[in-house]
């Protein structure tokens, strides 16, 4: 993805980069390519063989400096001793692994029946996390796909991967969703798509307004499912919330 605005940093040698940490080799890659590094973005085509647990090495001696600045005392204290490596590997390997792998594979089959009627899929349930204060978002998400004769189908399960990879990185929840929506356009080829979120924010839940009630729910709507209210009307009486 382009958009990045830092300027084109000097090129290095090979041993100027090897020199560099694992999170400043990445980076140079990618502001060199012109690509942005947002929160929810992907940036395993810039992450080499071995780097990531360099990364994941990082992340630990920093979050070990932020228990230090909270004056918490890791050494004495035992419940703490591993926080900063346990935090460092959910960071990179589990909630927000979406940022540092390739997409999951996903077997596509063609539509040989030709089948055009509403499929729905869901709830899948999701986990993500809010790009503000790095708080969690979990929530339910509902595919509704209108296919066509040239239509790729694509296995149930693969739909959950796909959501876990895409939810699986720090965001907000309305560009989740569509980034979620063009995924599913570019792999299945639709007539319509819908996808409906409904989620919990514990930037709300936990900190703030201390709100346990309110939740987001928001949609996208593609091809058949804008355009058709009759379809759409019925996707939405459908989905089970």
């Amino acid at each position: 993805m382009t958009g990045v605005t830092s300027s084109t940093p000097p090129p290095l040698s090979e041993a100027q980069l090897a020199a560099l940490p694992a999170s400043e080799r990445v980076r140079y890659r990618l502001v060199a390519a012109g690509c942005r590094h947002h929160a929810n973005d992907n940036i395993a085509d810039f992450i080499h063989e071995g780097e990531l647990e360099e990364l994941q090495a990082e992340v630990q001696a920093r979050m070990q400096e932020v228990l230090r600045a909270l004056v918490i005392d890791t050494e004495s204290d035992h419940n703490t001793q591993e926080t900063a490596k346990r935090v460092a590997k959910m960071y990179v390997r589990e909630i927000f692994a979406g940022r540092f792998v390739q997409s999951p594979p996903v077997t596509e089959f063609p539509n040989v029946t030709r089948l055009n009627e509403l499929m729905i899929v869901g709830p899948i349930t999701v986990r993500s996390a809010c790009s503000h204060h790095l708080c969690p978002i979990m929530g339910r998400v509902w595919i509704g796909l209108l296919p066509n004769e040239h239509s790729n189908l694509i296995g149930l399960s693969k739909y959950t991967r796909l959501c876990d990879w895409i939810m699986s990185r720090p965001q907000i929840q309305e560009e989740a969703v569509t980034m979620l929506a063009n995924e599913l356009q570019e792999r299945v080829q639709p007539d319509g798509l819908g996808v409906v979120m409904e989620a919990d924010h514990f930037c709300m839940h936990w900190r703030g307004v201390k709100d346990t009630e309110t939740k987001m729910i928001n949609s996208v709507m593609r091809g058949a499912f804008l355009k058709d209210a009759n379809l759409r009307r019925e996707f939405l009486s459908l989905v089970k919330r």
